[in-house]
């Protein structure tokens, strides 16, 4: 009778421990779940903060350029081909400024993108270690220079080296500008490139030259395909510092509103449009400026969602 005494009161505490240790997991499942929850949240306000900026901007500009545009005309602000803001009788014609960045941008991408891309290559797949932790020491540092710098640099060495070189009244011009956006773009080509290059699984590469391909054949159509995706997302980025640099552009490029006619013309672009009359503005010329922010958003909005259109149809 006593040892089924001890063998109940010994079931009890084992019931005990048992819920008990089930009370402790429960509790630590549920702070787990409230924590991840917390984090949940975290995320959703800091996404929907980065969304809310984004519309703001878009209203703000909105709000601010369409009074302008109204005023002005939709026709003639967007193909007007005289910029005189200043003028006695002014004009508001910005088509100079989208076509010279339109040119640029395109320029800088031609340049910058093949440069950029073969270099990224020969980093991750060809160079020797030593080689490769130099140079990319190298590129981090060049990413690292301010914009003021490159166009110092492109005042004081690029642009008399332009005028002396082809022979021209001056060097300040739209070749001047294509050539120091396609620097400026290239760390960021270059270091994203090498990202998704060495995310590429070696088996990949392995398989390739086990079925007798060179390794140039095997970087090339097994490990780039493989890391188009990265690759994409670095000429995507490049192109939107192209587009939106307005300091370096400034002072290689004449900060003059010409038509781009020619690559040694001094020209202004959507950007240096605005920065370079925005402190001294006033009615309808500040309006003006405004409404040229708005193009200038609407273009790199488009310019985004057309790379990303054709990139996830590529994919498909």
């Amino acid at each position: 009778m006593i040892t089924q005494q001890s063998t109940k009161i010994e079931q009890i505490h084992q019931d005990i421990r048992a819920e008990h240790k089930t009370h402790v997991e429960w509790k630590r499942r549920n702070r787990t779940q409230t924590i991840e929850y917390m984090i949940h949240g975290i995320f959703l306000l800091l996404g929907l903060i980065t969304v809310g900026c984004v519309l703001l901007i878009t209203v703000y500009l909105i709000i601010s350029g369409i009074p302008a545009i109204r005023q002005i005309g939709l026709l003639d602000f967007l193909f007007g081909k005289e910029w005189a803001s200043t003028a006695s009788e002014p004009k508001y014609g910005i088509l100079p400024f989208i076509l010279t960045s339109v040119y640029g941008t395109a320029g800088a991408i031609l340049i910058g993108v093949p440069v950029g891309f073969m270099t990224a290559v020969y980093l991750s797949k060809l160079a020797s270690p030593k080689v490769k932790s130099v140079m990319q020491s190298a590129v981090s540092l060049l990413a690292g220079i301010p914009s003021v710098v490159y166009g110092l640099v492109g005042m004081l060495v690029l642009v008399p080296g332009i005028r002396k070189i082809f022979n021209v009244p001056d060097g300040a011009s739209l070749l001047a500008a294509i050539i120091v956006l396609a620097i400026m773009i290239l760390p960021s080509i270059i270091k994203m490139s090498i990202t998704a290059l060495d995310a590429v699984p070696k088996e990949y590469e392995d398989a390739s030259l086990a079925l007798g391909a060179t390794p140039v054949e095997t970087y090339f159509k097994v490990s780039v395909p493989a890391a188009k995706s990265g690759i994409a997302a670095a000429v995507v980025l490049g192109v939107g510092r192209a587009i939106g640099e307005a300091m370096v552009v400034m002072m290689v490029a004449g900060n003059v509103p010409n038509m781009p006619n020619s690559l040694f013309q001094s020209v202004r672009f959507l950007t240096t449009a605005v920065s370079s009359e925005m402190s001294y503005s006033s009615g309808l010329q500040r309006q003006a400026l405004f409404s040229i922010a708005l193009v200038l958003f609407m273009f790199i909005m488009l310019t985004n969602a057309m790379l990303n259109f054709f990139l996830k149809r590529e994919r498909e």
